[in-house]
């Protein structure tokens, strides 16, 4: 079959930046920073933090030596198609080992739509009409069918040149009617989801490209499911998910023109024969 195929950057990741998934390890990236956004695990559920108005990039890095398919949705819209997010569509395929940057919606073999967190009005998923999933990022792993005699021999993939780092990462996805929307398997396991006021927006046009290749899945359903909410830090922290040690950014303050709380402070220190001569301690 026929499927896509993504010329991207070998990415070097944070080693202590938390990941979500055993067959590929998924973080999001601050695209300003280059840096992995913290992962806070709370009740069996990955989050993020997002800041309104910036650009975050999904990366996903192959922890197999053989071909892994990611099939991506953002807010359960599938980031390669648009369409509403289910394990048949279009994914990204990486090699063993290797690791691509999901940088924004697709629209065309040559350029994505950047993410950019957003309100959640100004989704892309409230857009087109899709607001039920604002607030999750999925990717559904499969990996390749391979016949026997070849399965520990397959050659190494060129390298490809882009930006001055080397890579060769190639994206695809079969087709199988069975398969359920993704996400949907294991819901009932999951704590309900809490009102979300953060979602992706459809950012400016980057350039990015794409070819096609062939990918033969193992199996109908994923052998694995990343699933990674996000929503702004103040409503994380209201959720409980980051603990309130700090004051956050943008707390109002009711008493702006009064100094800290205080109490009474020690008289000063006198020096002996000296009385009108004292310091503070």
């Amino acid at each position: 079959m026929r499927h896509m195929l993504v010329l991207a950057c070998l990415l070097l990741l944070a080693e202590s930046a938390q990941a979500a998934g055993r067959l590929a390890e998924i973080r999001v990236v601050d695209r300003d920073s280059g840096s992995p956004l913290r992962t806070y695990y709370h009740h069996g559920e990955y989050w993020v933090a997002g800041k309104p108005g910036a650009r975050y990039a999904i990366e996903i890095r192959n922890t197999l030596h053989q071909r892994l398919l990611a099939v991506t949705s953002v807010d359960g819209v599938n980031v390669l198609t648009g369409d509403t997010a289910r394990w048949d569509q279009n994914g990204y395929v990486l090699h063993g080992e290797e690791a691509y940057e999901i940088t924004g919606w697709r629209k065309s073999q040559t350029e994505v739509a950047a993410f950019e967190f957003a309100a959640a009005p100004n989704s892309y998923a409230a857009r087109t009409g899709r607001s039920a999933n604002i607030g999750v990022i999925g990717v559904a792993l499969f990996r390749e069918r391979v016949p026997a005699q070849i399965a520990s021999s397959s050659p190494a993939p060129p390298a490809a040149r882009e930006n001055g780092l080397e890579s060769d990462i190639r994206g695809g996805a079969d087709i199988d009617e069975r398969s359920a929307p993704l996400g949907q398997e294991g819901a009932a396991a999951l704590m309900p989801a809490p009102a979300t006021k953060l979602g992706t927006g459809h950012g400016v046009r980057e350039a990015s490209y794409v070819e096609y290749t062939d990918f033969q899945r193992a199996s109908s359903s994923p052998n694995e499911i990343v699933r990674i909410r996000y929503d702004s830090r103040q409503n994380l922290v209201a959720l409980g998910i980051i603990p309130r040690t700090t004051t956050l950014a943008g707390d109002p303050n009711p008493f702006p023109g009064s100094p800290l709380p205080h109490f009474v402070p020690d008289p000063p220190v006198c020096n002996s024969g000296q009385p009108r001569q004292c310091v503070h301690d």
